[in-house]
């Protein structure tokens, strides 16, 4: 096994913090493989590389011999955690909980070795304890300290909801940690109150507290708010090849130097010759950017897809040449111009047409190589390739 002071180097990449980290190299100096925890919440169906920032953190936990606890938490899934939220959140159903959570399966072993990985559902030992058990969880914290969590401090200063059942989240992450005796857990920053509360439950439990690992919270593609599939600035691990690769060489330089050291898996001599190298002028951002990009998208997607991509980003943007595979839409013109704000819903390229108007104002629609300005742009009878940003295209012909 690495060295312990190794060992603590390779954890220490990329994290914002250790609790506490002398407790950490004493736990590795004992010898033995560490159980190290993870939980999830299978609220949404699909995983993008903002998931993966604690995912690839196991991983390199998994390679320096530890165990790793996937856990989904199907039971707590059904409360909602409200970390970070100004409002109650809907629980979700127990039908729509399973199906999120096989999809997190399917996924998750792109990145962990499913041999050296245990999945666990929290449901195994909450759905067995009796209604006093569940409610003498709410005898090992106290209102006053539920409350100087920042979201439910904002809540209750503003006079908003906070159900009791959003106060037994965070304990029941807390007695999870108890349960599988976890030595580490890793969790997000807005966690870290629930992280915190895991080593209080363990100490009230006569056991050692195990020590929290909190991970930054992945900017997207726009390189100001979190990686979110609900803000527009994801980049999912399960999308086309093609998309994955052209958002990578989107964000910005800065970014991507953050993306190389929670996702890549070059090595730290590597990565600090790599912003060395853009720092000094030796190593062109844009090359480092393209292989990153092909690192990321082959993980996923395989690496002759990767390379397929890169081909077709070459030849779509820097040869102005088009995509090979753009859909088809076939309209009836009935002797009258169309709209092409209808024209861009109908293909599909716009959710409505309020939405195609937005983009047109903002330069981002194109008609046969000319970008059109004017929402009340009408279209004759004909065939067009539009295109709307970098990267959609549409094929219009009659009928």
């Amino acid at each position: 096994m690495i060295p312990p002071e190794k060992q603590i180097d390779i954890i220490k990449r990329g994290t914002v913090e250790i609790i506490k980290e002398e407790e950490l190299l004493r736990k590795l100096r004992e010898g033995r493989p560490l159980r190290i925890k993870a939980g999830f919440d299978p609220t949404a169906p699909d995983i993008h590389l903002g998931h993966t920032v604690l995912l690839e953190k196991m991983r390199q936990l998994q390679e320096l011999g530890h165990e790793v606890i996937f856990l989904i938490g199907d039971f707590t899934g059904m409360i909602g955690d409200p970390s970070g939220k100004s409002e109650t959140r809907k629980p979700l159903t127990e039908k729509e909980v399973l199906k999120n959570a096989e999809t997190y399966k399917e996924q998750v072993y792109k990145i962990l070795d499913p041999e050296k990985t245990r999945i666990r559902f929290n449901s195994e030992w909450f759905s067995k304890m009796n209604a006093l058990e569940i409610v003498r969880l709410g005898a090992m914290q106290t209102v006053a300290r539920m409350l100087e969590r920042d979201d439910f401090k904002k809540r209750f200063e503003s006079q908003q909801d906070i159900t009791i059942l959003e106060f037994y989240y965070p304990l029941f992450q807390a007695y999870d940690s108890v349960f599988l005796k976890a030595d580490i857990e890793l969790g997000g920053t807005d966690q870290r109150f629930n992280l915190l509360l895991g080593r209080t439950f363990q100490k009230k439990s006569g056991m050692e507290e195990q020590v929290v690992i909190m991970m930054p919270l992945l900017e997207g593609t726009d390189g100001v708010q979190k990686m979110s599939k609900s803000l527009g600035n994801y980049i999912g691990i399960s999308e086309p090849p093609k998309e994955m690769y052209g958002k990578l060489l989107s964000i910005t330089d800065e970014l991507m130097i953050k993306y190389y050291e929670l996702l890549s898996h070059i090595s730290m001599e590597e990565l600090e010759a790599l912003k060395r190298g853009i720092k000094d002028g030796t190593v062109h951002p844009k090359k480092a950017k393209e292989a990153l990009a092909l690192e990321i998208v082959g993980r996923y997607r395989g690496r002759d897809e990767a390379l397929r991509a890169q081909e077709e980003f070459e030849r779509v943007f820097k040869e102005k040449q088009l995509p090979d595979d753009i859909p088809e839409i076939a309209i009836t013109w009935n002797n009258e111009e169309i709209w092409l704000p209808q024209v861009l819903k109908e293909g599909g390229l716009c959710k409505s047409t309020g939405e195609a108007m937005r983009l047109i104002k903002q330069g981002g629609v194109w008609v046969n190589d000319r970008r059109v300005v004017d929402p009340q742009e009408r279209l004759p009878e004909g065939e067009y390739i539009i295109k709307v940003g970098k990267r959609r295209f549409l094929k219009v012909k009659p009928v």
